[in-house]
This record gives structure tokens, sequence and C-alpha cells, in this order.
């Protein structure tokens, strides 16, 4: 059965003032809530439809629609707790770094491709859509579980990098043409607006994604398959 206090505590949980307050995030769905149950994430509660365990809080139908943040709710909802970041950038392996990037369906899809190629970080700015987000959590379809965002000053840690840094832009040179290194530094911009510009000279290469459609250009690419095009191209 949910309470009323179980019912507001979680409702709270959609906005981010309150996960940092309380050190938890919210995550849905059985693949999802199954791989945060497998790996080192603690929780504190989960939410299920089902009697598949007697740790879980058994609910209605109706009980998960008040709790839940889809807009078709899943069987199971699990209240995480949100890590201390100490996780150790590997700096012998790629490092992707986000810039002020917004979506959280972008930065969701950004961190399973990581998963999937072996990235344990990504960088984010501090300005970038924190990462423990309800739709971030869902894009990333579990690998949040393996894949952990570290929010830091981007153009410090630039500054300081001593690895090669490469930024995504349009018109520049072709991934194609490039070396890329594994153990580089690839930052991808702001949706709308790109790399910013205070950080374009600390950027040691300009690599692009050319286009294919000469006669018709489209206007940019969505910078989570920008990412996807760019790590293939890396681990080639």
């Amino acid at each position: 059965m949910l309470s009323n206090n179980q019912q507001k505590k979680i409702s709270k949980l959609v906005y981010k003032k309150y996960r940092l307050k309380m050190g938890l995030f919210v995550a849905e769905g059985e693949k999802v809530v199954n791989e945060l149950l497998n790996s080192d994430y603690d929780y504190e509660s989960i939410f299920s439809t089902n009697k598949t365990n007697e740790n879980f809080f058994n609910l209605s139908i109706d009980e998960m629609n008040k709790i839940s943040f889809l807009k078709t709710p899943s069987s199971i909802l699990g209240v995480f707790k949100i890590p201390k970041n100490t996780s150790k950038i590997d700096f012998k392996n790629t490092i992707i770094a986000v810039d002020s990037v917004k979506d959280p369906g972008n930065l969701g899809a950004i961190i399973r491709l990581c998963d999937w190629f072996g990235i344990k970080n990504i960088i984010c700015s501090r300005d970038s859509v924190e990462c423990y987000n309800p739709k971030v959590i869902q894009s990333t379809m579990g690998s949040i579980a393996r894949v952990s965002c570290v929010y830091l000053d981007l153009l410090t840690f630039l500054k300081k990098s001593k690895n090669k840094v490469y930024g995504t832009f349009l018109n520049e040179k072709s991934i194609y043409k490039c070396s890329l290194e594994k153990s580089g530094v690839y930052v991808f911009g702001n949706e709308s607006k790109g790399i910013s510009n205070s950080i374009h000279k600390y950027i040691d290469e300009k690599i692009s994604i050319p286009y294919f459609n000469q006669r018709n250009k489209p206007d940019s690419l969505n910078i989570a398959n920008a990412s996807a095009i760019i790590l293939s191209e890396i681990f080639r």
C-alpha cells in the first residue's frame, strides 16, 4: 500500500532541487530498475504491481499511476540513492565531454553509447542537464548503472588536460581524414549553439562529420547521432 508521505516524497523527485536535497532519484521499468539493482547503486525503496519480491512495496495499478513519471506507467518503480561522485577519470581511454547539453534524451542516448563502447565516464559542464533527471535515466535504458557523469568546470578541465582535445563543429576537417586518438578528449556542444566560444581556444583539432547530401544540406545533425558516428570512427 502507498502512503501519502511516500507519494509526496516521490512526486518531489521530478525536480532537481529535491533530488539533490534528498540524494535520491527515480528509475522506472523492469530493465532500468533491474540494471540498477544488479549494480553498485543502493536503493531506498522499490514499488511493484507484481508480487515478485518480499522486500518490494506491492501497489495497485492506480497507486502506481500516482507516483509514476511516465504517461504509461510500468509495473516497477525504484527510488535509488545518488552515489557520491568518487569516479576517477581514466585519461588513458577515450573521454567524452559535453558542453551545455540541455536535452535529457540526448544525454541519456550519449550515456548509452558510452556504455556500448566501454567508456566509463562522461565529463559534463555544470550547466548541462543533470544525469539523474527521470527522462535521462529512462533514455539510458539501464546504462546509467555502468557509466558515471562527472560535473565540473569544463573550461578549467580543458585548460589542464594533457590529452589531445577534439571539438565537434560544422564545416571543419572531416573525421574520415583525421587520425582520431583513442585517448583523446572529444567535446560535443550545445544542441543549438554548439561549443561555447570560451572553450574554442582549448580545442587542439576541430573536426566535422561531412555532408554527403550536397543538394539540400540539412542544418545540423542530432548530437546523439553525431556522437555515435564519431565514436564508431574512433574505435574503427
